[in-house]
């Protein structure tokens, strides 16, 4: 069976090594999941064996005590706030940057090869840390989340628009060089116009992404609602934590009802 030009594992085998080469193939990855298993502890028999202590602590969450609603007005709005300026902060470190990561823009192998791997160690760092290291740095509050999302964000909006750069046809960058025009000219009329749509697609994805973790950074000291969440739960107030979950879940729905709809509005216009 093909897809494309790709032929399926479990097609019909071919050529004189028949099914050898697939069943290795099988046997290897089974080796790998056991081994990967073993390392990780999967027990089902334990999961099942806590499915009692899940339900009793669902139980103690129901139902959620709304009247703590209003406490979470000023932090929902913070955790807003913090995706916004942590997206925002990316997109400023990621664009002047991306170009020199970028094959067919960077001056030498050696610019881009160094380009990539800054790129890669700041996506490398969960944002948690960087919030730590933060907090560490300018104290608790909203800010360290800020520096945490705009940091890892900028190594994988970086990298996105570096690779989306070296898609692009390379004509229109080849007739502005012919005509003399600098590597500033170059990027505005004959880069940006190819990318701009792609790039302001990522952006929107990436604000759903910061609008989640900020809802987490809040639990090491780096403000919004996840500090509220951590806190009713060190009280055992399970009922308020459940509010601040209804709260998250409500949020992340409408980021991601916002997103979506601006990029099709985006994708269309682009057509």
């Amino acid at each position: 069976m093909k897809l494309g030009t790709y032929r399926l594992l479990l097609g019909r085998p071919s050529g004189r090594h028949g099914w050898w080469p697939r069943l290795l193939a099988g046997a290897m990855l089974l080796a790998l999941l056991q081994w990967a298993a073993r390392g990780a502890q999967v027990s089902f028999g334990e999961l099942f064996k806590g499915l009692p202590w899940i339900g009793d602590f669902i139980a103690r969450m129901v139902p959620p005590n709304w009247d703590f609603l209003e406490k979470l007005v000023q932090p929902a709005l913070e955790t807003l706030q913090i995706a916004i300026w942590g997206t925002l902060f990316a997109v400023l470190l990621a664009v002047p940057v991306c170009f020199l990561a970028a094959r067919n823009l960077a001056p030498n192998a050696l610019v881009f090869h160094g380009m990539r791997q800054v790129f890669n160690i700041t996506r490398g760092i969960n944002e948690i840390i960087l919030a730590l290291i933060f907090v560490a740095a300018v104290g608790l509050g909203p800010f360290p989340g800020v520096l945490a999302l705009a940091v890892h964000g900028a190594g994988m909006l970086g990298k996105f628009f570096a690779e989306s750069i070296e898609e692009i046809d390379q004509g229109p960058i080849e007739a502005l060089r012919a005509t003399g025009a600098g590597p500033l000219q170059t990027i505005i009329f004959g880069v940006l116009p190819q990318v701009i749509t792609a790039w302001i697609a990522v952006v929107l994805y990436r604000f759903e992404t910061n609008l989640r973790q900020a809802t987490v950074l809040g639990m090491v000291g780096a403000g919004g609602i996840g500090f509220e969440l951590v806190g009713s739960m060190k009280l055992f107030q399970y009922r308020d934590t459940a509010t601040c979950i209804v709260v998250i879940i409500v949020m992340v729905m409408a980021a991601d009802q916002m997103s979506t709809r601006l990029r099709a509005w985006i994708q269309k216009g682009a057509h």
